[in-house]
């Protein structure tokens, strides 16, 4: 998560080659002609003692002896000089290194090296990489790459020499090209902070391997999908690859949910990777996800609604004007409707023909031209009038465009011609269907990540009472708790459990025993179920029982009315035939920690079962995201249209599960299994947990770091008014909008440095939904008529480093002169000393005259800059010796 040091990495301004070699094959000398052939304008620096020079160039005998300090070194020699070279290059004062070949013992060696000298390490055993926009091939590769937007960073240097080739056999450029190797040091995350902030980069390929750090991989990758594309393939799906890889074996599910969670997208193989890489170069942003499907043929326009559908896309339907349009420019032998079949003597003009008439639609989002080879209509003749077509038509609004040109020979030049024209196209209706898809996944993680979900149900819950319990448990050395013992710990989580007795008491069971005539052997005790896998064997208990209960109930309600009755539910819901069998379990993935398994009741998952999985901590759209997840994946069955599946009332099960699991980090392992699911209600028949001791931050356990509840805090205004602090939730967009509408539009020139007129929800979900890992906001929360409103917002948002941070404080118009912005910086700059925070800056307008006064007396130092027009604040933060201070005024 540090920008440190990559800068000198990735755009150098000399490079030393430490081991470079006049002798071909070598990699000393292959290094040196690939930076000399690259076009890198600054120093190269060949060292070796063997040569006066190298390629041409003089060169060094040792490091020592370099005439500057190098940016960047390339270490290529044997892996047993490593450390001593690195360490030389150290006392130098060489910011980075390329480290081409290391043994896995000598990992932790150099690692110590480069963290003394404080320099950064790529690698090792890596590729290198490229920068074509600095004319920079520091890599083993070869083949030179064009300029483009397109970043690709890899762990593998097969998979990275593999794009480079097929890159260059289609002119796709990039912006970098980066093996990472064994990333002892810079990682992906630090990859993706750097990327996010170039100019030269507008979407990142990702090949992965492994992970070292989930939740800083998450960071990193949300904060950079905020504004680029990123795509991801993953190698070690199955378990068998997995130990191929030599990594810890877990769920593949898991990486889709980080993936999906994060707002990026996943290509499943090589062949989707070049298909998507095809479409990010050319396409643009889909705006809906209808697609309209055009061809010269039925066949392949059957093959591309075949995979639409498939891969549960969605087919554009046509309105009456669009097709009284179609019906008028084609012939009429023709009938107009999506899929749209030309006929397989459709020529140049046919296409032309029907283009024009849909122009003006607004019937679909994407259009798909499909051509297979004609007599008629000649590939590339047919390629040249749907460009000129496209390129000359106005359009009402902008329509995502593909082509598939079927065949090989006849198509090239075709395909070649749309490349061309910044048209993305395909050799297969399947492919070009897939590529559609791609982007209509990754619209939807989008959407998800900017989503505004319900409030989260375990924000007031006191679980006291559940840690007492598990601390007792864990006293005695019990690690396993079945569901009668833990009934009393998942119910204060709203989680509802097969009840102990059908009669209230025992008094009321010995009175309707005595007065229906038989004893009350409806108690059914969730202890007394023997074998409670045996999902059948209970459904059909429950159904004898709910029976019985019937009539018992009937024949009490008169004999007995004051008799107190429990288990209507469950007597209820086991005697309907809605009834459906869910399973959700929680364990702990070697990965990504805790992780949250939904499926049906009977799925074997380990034995590659569909399964629906999710990060914690969740809350509503996240939990409803999940179960929509399993539906899709077939993990979940929703095949009774008289008794649907309650989506909302297992999404907030869900939810409950996550709070219980995030409060509780001794619970290791948790399964319900089955949940009977009948409409609203969720039972939960079984109910085991695994406990095991946990020490330290509760948090850290987590890929994602949950609500920070610990830095809620309590003030009082000047005007004697109680107010809340907390760190904002997602769940504030409505109320800071509801706040913003009452900022005067001075102060929102004040904190903004510009007129604002509205703030749309991309802009509100951006500044809610934050990463409590790398940003904070707290808003200031008071009741107003039982409701909540916000009159208050302090915000920070650190460098990489976790070095300097930018604050910003903003106070209702009417409610200032209460203290509430001195409270709330001073909360604020609690919060950034005890996070690590080395100092605080904000830049201001001078007429902010009681920011400016507000800065003074908390220590800033003030630099008015009238040339400029602004006012720059600064505070240095000495180290944190306790725990965040109380801001004042706090109870």
């Amino acid at each position: 998560m540090s920008l440190r040091g990559l800068e000198a990495l990735l755009r150098p301004k000399s490079i030393a080659v430490v081991g470079a070699s006049d002798k071909p094959g070598h990699a000393g000398n292959l290094m040196m002609r690939n930076l000399l052939d690259g076009g890198f304008n600054g120093p190269v620096l060949p060292v070796t003692p063997k040569y006066p020079a190298v390629c041409g160039v003089l060169s060094y005998p040792s490091v020592a002896s370099l005439p500057l300090t190098p940016d960047l070194a390339v270490v290529c020699t044997h892996a047993r000089r490593n450390t001593v070279l690195l360490t030389a290059l150290g006392e130098r004062g060489c910011k980075t290194a390329i480290v081409l070949s290391s043994p896995a013992a000598q990992f932790d060696e150099l690692r110590a090296c480069a963290q003394r000298f404080g320099m950064r390490l790529l690698g090792p055993n890596s590729l290198g990489l490229l920068a074509p926009w600095q004319g920079l091939n520091a890599s083993f590769s070869p083949v030179p790459i064009h300029r483009g937007k397109l970043a690709f960073i890899s762990q593998s240097a097969a998979v990275s020499n593999t794009v480079l080739d097929w890159a260059q056999q289609r002119a796709i450029g990039f912006s970098y090209f980066i093996a990472l190797g064994d990333s002892i040091d810079i990682d992906v995350d630090d990859m993706l902070d750097f990327l996010a902030r170039d100019g030269k980069t507008s979407t990142i390929l990702l090949h992965l391997e492994h992970l070292s750090d989930a939740r800083r991989f998450l960071s990193a990758a949300r904060g950079a999908a905020r504004n680029k594309p990123i795509l991801v393939i993953k190698s070690g799906r199955t378990i068998q690859a997995q130990r191929l890889l030599n990594y810890p074996p877990g769920l593949d599910a898991a990486y889709d949910a980080a993936i999906q969670r994060a707002g990026l997208l996943r290509v499943r193989d090589t062949h989707e990777l070049f298909s998507a890489v095809e479409t990010l170069s050319h396409m643009s942003p889909l705006g809906g996800e209808r697609l309209m499907i055009i061809s010269n043929g039925i066949a392949l326009a059957a093959l591309a609604l075949d995979e639409l559908l498939r891969r549960h896309g969605r087919l554009a339907e046509l309105d009456d004007t669009t097709l009284v349009a179609l019906a008028r420019a084609l012939p009429s032998a023709l009938t107009p409707g999506n899929p749209l079949d030309l006929a397989d003597d459709a020529t140049p003009d046919r296409y032309r023909a029907a283009l024009l008439a849909l122009m003006g639609s607004k019937d679909y989002d994407a259009l798909l031209i499909i051509h297979a080879p004609s007599a008629t209509a000649p590939s590339s003749q047919t390629a040249t009038e749907v460009i000129a077509t496209l390129a000359g038509a106005s359009r009402s609004r902008p329509v995502a465009v593909l082509t598939n040109w079927s065949g090989e020979f006849s198509s090239q030049q075709a395909r070649r011609l749309f490349t061309e024209a910044g048209l993305p196209t395909y050799r297969t209706p399947e492919g070009a269907v897939t590529a559609f898809m791609h982007m209509a996944e990754y619209r939807r993680n989008q959407r998800q990540l900017m989503e505004t979900p319900a409030l989260p149900i375990g924000l007031t819950i006191d679980a006291t009472h559940v840690h007492q319990m598990i601390r007792q448990a864990l006293d005695q050395g019990i690690t396993r708790l079945e569901t009668h013992d833990v009934r009393p710990l998942v119910e204060v989580y709203g989680i509802k459990t097969l009840p102990t007795w059908i009669a209230a008491d025992s008094d009321d069971a010995v009175r309707l025993s005595e007065g229906l005539g038989y004893p009350v052997a409806l108690k059914l005790r969730s202890a007394d179920i023997a074998h409670k896998s045996d999902v059948q064997g209970v459904m059909l208990a429950l159904r004898n029982v709910a029976q019985a209960a019937s009539a018992m109930l009937e024949r009490a309600a008169v004999t007995y009315p004051d008799a107190r009755i429990e288990g209507l539910a469950v007597q209820s819901m086991a005697s309907r035939t809605g009834t459906q069998e869910l399973r959700i379990s929680v364990e702990q993935d070697p990965v990504f920690g805790p992780i949250i398994l939904l499926g049906d009741g009977e799925s074997d998952w380990r034995a590659g079962a569909p399964v629906a999985v999710a990060l914690p901590p969740l809350n509503m759209a996240l939990a409803h995201h999940l179960v929509l997840q399993g539906l899709k994946k077939g993990a979940l069955r929703n095949n009774r249209p008289q008794y649907p599946l309650d989506t909302a009332a297992l999404s907030q099960l869900l939810v409950q599960v996550s709070d219980l699991v995030v409060d509780c980090p001794e619970i290791i392992a948790l399964n319900i299994h089955p949940l009977l699911a009948c409409g609203s209600d969720m039972t939960a028949l079984d109910v085991s947990l695994h406990l095991s001791e946990y020490h330290g931050d509760a948090g850290a356990r987590l890929a994602i770091r949950p609500y920070p509840r610990q830095l809620e805090s309590v003030v009082t205004l000047n005007n004697g008014q109680r107010c809340l602090f907390r760190p904002i939730l997602p769940e504030d967009e409505p109320l800071l909008k509801a706040f913003i509408g009452q900022v005067t539009r001075e102060d929102l020139y004040y904190r903004y440095f510009s007129e604002i007129s509205e703030f749309t929800h991309e802009d509100l979900a951006y500044m809610t939904q934050i990463d409590y890992d790398r940003e904070m906001a707290f808003v200031a929360v008071t009741q107003q008529q039982d409701r909540e409103v916000i009159i208050g917002v302090t915000r920070v948002i650190a460098d990489p480093d976790n070095t300097d941070a930018e604050f910003a404080v903003l106070v209702r118009s009417d409610l200032k002169k209460l203290g509430l912005g001195r409270m709330l910086l001073e909360k604020m700059i609690d919060y950034a000393r005890a996070h690590g925070l080395q100092r605080l800056t904000a830049i201001t307008m001078p007429n902010n005259r009681g920011m400016i006064t507000l800065a003074r007396k908390l220590g800033f130092t003030v630099d008015i800059q009238l040339q400029d027009g602004i006012v720059a604040l600064s505070l240095t933060l000495e180290p944190a010796t306790d725990c965040i201070a109380p801001a004042a005024g706090k109870d």
